[in-house]
């Protein structure tokens, strides 16, 4: 049986963003494999240093609150890979690990020491990049810092693993990776992890943001930039015009949360919207289900996940062509796509949507089916293969 160290600044209950979930579904999924999985992660004081979860040995080393500002944070990242190496270290001297499998630059200094110490081939998973967040401004500290350290990061990988084809181009132009090198397995996602609240209280949160006869616009993510919600909330007043009864509903934060807020007032939408702030997991599953259409309007996306959440939520889906999102929706089947940052363009597809049932219908339907695509085994599947095909280089 292989065994593996994969190594997260995040995981469950500890969740910053979606690589929390990813991390945990793709463990839990090569354990079903027969995999020996252990992951190194950080955890506060309410959290065991170490426990067992559907077969997933979780080692955690305990890490104060990270701070907000983004040159402190990328100082209180150093630490945290410091102590992830000394706890890594002692892990080795307990368990000999076949791989080691790291995600993002945040954790790229334990992973690389450790797989050296162990002899073991590294694997890195890039899900998304500064060169993209920052649209290729990364020349002044610290998105330079965090751009050397990815480039780094992916030329020392024994494997780079990339969540989309888009992606995959991306880090071989950028950080001068051989394509071959680079592997592109999808994220994926589980239709029964998201469960909604019952019909009664779907119901009342429903009337929490709309009335009967009113068309809800879901806009749902972290309030950053490259998101775009800016350029949706720009194409607000004339969706609003063209269809009078249409109301927004921004979920979420983020670093662009009050910018947001500062240009929905300017636009005069405060009366016709809201912003619900950080949600839940038991919330967020239940927007999905209330909304009459989900937009997804980003500048980059490596791959997509609130649009797979959408769909399999049986939320009719509107999304940027760019990035990863035009691998995850193919447009006129699971979804439809309108031109990216142009708030003319989003106008015309919402309208599409909001104004032909039948569409939205036809579009939840095939959505289901498309959907087999992210199946988490086998996304498990693949990166099982992986592992063992560096294992045969390596002998």
């Amino acid at each position: 049986m292989a065994r593996v160290l994969i190594l997260s600044w995040e995981y469950p209950p500890l969740i910053e963003g979606g690589l929390a979930r990813h991390v945990r579904k793709l463990s839990e999924s090569l354990v079903e494999l027969g995999v020996d999985v252990h992951v190194l992660t950080r955890g506060g004081e309410e959290s065991p240093p170490e426990e067992t979860v559907a077969g997933v040995a979780i080692h955690r080393v305990r890490e104060p609150q990270r701070p907000t500002d983004l040159g402190e944070f990328v100082a209180w990242v150093e630490r945290m890979n410091a102590d992830m190496l000394a706890a890594g270290v002692e892990l080795g001297d307990r368990f000999e690990f076949d791989v080691v499998h790291g995600h993002d630059w945040l954790v790229a200094m334990a992973c690389d020491h450790l797989a050296r110490r162990f002899g073991a081939p590294l694997v890195t998973t890039i899900h998304a990049t500064e060169y993209g967040r920052h649209q290729g401004w990364v020349d002044k500290h610290p998105q330079s810092y965090i751009h050397g350290i990815e480039r780094w990061i992916t030329n020392r990988a024994d494997r780079v693993i990339a969540c989309s084809y888009y992606m995959r181009e991306q880090i071989a132009d950028i950080f001068w990776v051989e394509e071959e090198k680079v592997a592109v397995i999808p994220n994926g996602i589980d239709p029964g992890d998201l469960v909604p609240s019952d019909a009664a209280e779907l119901e009342r949160l429903r009337l929490e943001f709309a009335a009967p006869d009113e068309r809800l616009v879901l806009l749902i993510g972290r309030l950053v930039y490259e998101k775009g919600f800016q350029l949706a909330l720009e194409a607000m007043p004339v969706l609003i015009e063209r269809l009078p009864r249409t109301r927004f509903l921004v979920a979420g934060s983020g670093t662009h949360e009050q910018e947001l807020r500062r240009q929905a007032a300017a636009l005069g939408l405060m009366g016709h919207g809201t912003f619900l702030g950080w949600i839940g997991d038991d919330v967020l599953h239940s927007l999905y289900r209330i909304a009459d259409v989900c937009v997804v309007p980003s500048i980059y996306e490596p791959f997509g996940l609130v649009a797979l959440e959408a769909m399999a939520s049986g939320c009719p889906c509107i999304v940027a062509d760019t990035g990863g999102l035009r691998e995850v929706v193919p447009h006129e089947e699971a979804g439809l796509r309108f031109r990216a940052r142009d708030p003319e363009a989003l106008v015309e597809v919402a309208a599409r949507v909001l104004c032909d049932d039948e569409l939205g219908r036809r579009l939840v339907a095939e959505a289901y089916e498309h959907l087999r695509r992210f199946d988490w085994f086998d996304v498990a599947e693949r990166t099982s293969a992986l592992y063992a095909e560096l294992d045969r280089e390596r002998v």
